[in-house]
Formats: C-alpha cells, sequence, structure tokens
C-alpha cells in the first residue's frame, strides 16, 4: 500500500498517462459508450489536477483516482437522466469473497449495452472486480459502500450478466441520413485525395478541434496545422461508418489492413460548414470496446 503522501502534478501526470487506459475501460463500461467514456476520463483527470494543485494529500493514488472516475461516472449518467440509482443494501457477508474465473471471462467478453442494463451499483462492482482486477475492499474504497453491500452488488450483477449472455442480442442497423452522408462523403473524399485546401474551405472559422490525448485547436489557423500533419504521412485511409450508431469516419491503415480500425473521427456540421472535429486517431484505447460499423460504397 502506497502511504499517504502529496503528489505533483508531474507525477500524477506519468500517473494519469499510464493510467488512462484503464481508466477508459472501467469509463466506459459504465457509461455505455467509448465515447462518453472519455469525455468521463477528461472529467476525471481534471477533477484530479485540480485536487493535486490543492495540495490534497492522498493516499494509495490508483484507488484515489478510479474513485474520482467513479464519481464523475454517477454525476455523468445523472446528468443524462438514463437512470436512477437505486441500490437495497442487505446482509449478504456469507457471500465468498472470490472472483470466479468463468465470470471475470464473461464479464471481459460482454458488450457495452449488456452492461447498460445493470444497475449502476452493479455495472461499477462488475467491471472493478471482474474486469479490472481490483479486490474486494478496494472496490470498496472506489465505490464507497460496504463490504457486505459490494459483495451483494457483484453477487447480483454477474447473475444478470449469465443471464443476459444466454439471450440473443437484438443488433440494430443505423441508418445515415442522406445530407449526414453527402457532406461526409465529400469531405472523406477530399480527406483520402488530399486535398486538403478544399478540406479547409469547409471548416468554420470558429472550428473547435480535439485530437483526443493530445491536444486542443481553435479557429481555422490552428486546424490548419491539424491537417499539414496528416498531409505529411501515409498511415491512414479513411472510409464511412457508424461508432455506436454514430455516424463516423473511420480510420484504417492501408499499409496493414489486417490491423482494422486503429481510429476514428466524429464531425459535426452547422449546415455545409464544420464546426466541430474530434479524433481518436492517438486514442487507441477507444476503439477496443467499440460498437463499429462499416458503410458499404
Amino acid at each position: 500500500m502506497d502511504a499517504m503522501r502529496k503528489l505533483d502534478r508531474p507525477a500524477l501526470e506519468a500517473m494519469l498517462a499510464g493510467l488512462r487506459p484503464k481508466l477508459h475501460r472501467y469509463c466506459a463500461r459504465m457509461a455505455g459508450s467509448v465515447i462518453d467514456g472519455e469525455d468521463i476520463v477528461q472529467e476525471t483527470m481534471l477533477k484530479a489536477l485540480q485536487a493535486v494543485d490543492a495540495h490534497a494529500a492522498v493516499e494509495r493514488p490508483e484507488q484515489w483516482l478510479f474513485r474520482i472516475a467513479h464519481n464523475a461516472a454517477q454525476d455523468h449518467l445523472r446528468r443524462r437522466n438514463r437512470e436512477r440509482l437505486r441500490i437495497t443494501e442487505a446482509d449478504m457477508t456469507t457471500i465468498e469473497d472470490l472472483s470466479s474465473s468463468a465470470d471475470a471471462r464473461l464479464a471481459t467478453a460482454t458488450g457495452l449495452r449488456s452492461f447498460m442494463q445493470l444497475s449502476l451499483a452493479q455495472r461499477s462492482a462488475v467491471i472493478l472486480v471482474d474486469v479490472l482486477g481490483l479486490s474486494l475492499h478496494e472496490t470498496c474504497e472506489v465505490s464507497g459502500a460496504t463490504l457486505a453491500a459490494t459483495k451483494a452488488t457483484l453477487h447480483r450483477g454477474r447473475a444478470q450478466l449469465r443471464l443476459l449472455a444466454s439471450e440473443p442480442e437484438q443488433a440494430v442497423v443505423p441508418r445515415l441520413d442522406p445530407d449526414d452522408e453527402r457532406r461526409l462523403r465529400r469531405y472523406v473524399d477530399l480527406f483520402n485525395a488530399r486535398d486538403f485546401d478544399a478540406v479547409r474551405a469547409l471548416i468554420a472559422e470558429d472550428i473547435q478541434l480535439e485530437v483526443v490525448n493530445r491536444t486542443r485547436l481553435r479557429g481555422k489557423a490552428q486546424a490548419s496545422t491539424y491537417f499539414g500533419n496528416y498531409d505529411r504521412v501515409s498511415d491512414w485511409a479513411l472510409s464511412l461508418g457508424f461508432v455506436e450508431d454514430r455516424p463516423a469516419i473511420l480510420i484504417r491503415d492501408p499499409q496493414a489492413p489486417e490491423s482494422g480500425v486503429r481510429g476514428f473521427m466524429l464531425v459535426e456540421w452547422l449546415e455545409e460548414q464544420v464546426i466541430q472535429i474530434r479524433d481518436f486517431r492517438y486514442a487507441p484505447y477507444c476503439v477496443v470496446d467499440a460498437d463499429i460499423r462499416f458503410i458499404d460504397g
């Protein structure tokens, strides 16, 4: 166990860089979305940095970070009004303090949509124990629940996941609005042709651009450097698709087609101008659990 100590900003930033994929895996499963999960991770990082700047003393930094992520995920879900938290705590101290390897394999392989069918408390317990490998005592530190409640919640969550795994998943095929498809295809075609002057002509003067896990840019002048970076490399090719039923631009490496999707972009439009871009090229951890579909043609 780490002793109570003060983290400085460089030490915390280094820790966050190493833990970011693990934090995202937790947050994405809590939110049922790799995109929303990234938003929660960013909120977690901001709150942690603010705490360190305020000279907070931290015991067990990793559990502390997951506690912040846990609270941020709850706040995020409340804001979205997806579900209300109703936890009935029961005395189940006789449940074995063991993580079943079969339960762990099932939880790791389960899709994000199935996790969203668990209660918030069940979701958190199963992810922390069976996906991320925390002990029950560490899970209690993250969630703030008692050991008895954590055992009970984990037991119910595992049972519900086993039930969901036995049922066929209903796949709904998303559809792309014709205007969205026209705009996105033009953007992708110009990008693939490396006609970046034409691409720049599509973006708004006050565009907001985020290269996730790297940088944020504002305005057309700053965004021009982003397109220049793509122009200097050849390890990408774009195509249309969906990420979690949202229209997206998928990034693949034409030199390694067997590697599949390596990232994606989300592009927001106002009429015929691009007003926002989120590029997940440098956030490969977001691709791991994402529901990705290609659009033919």
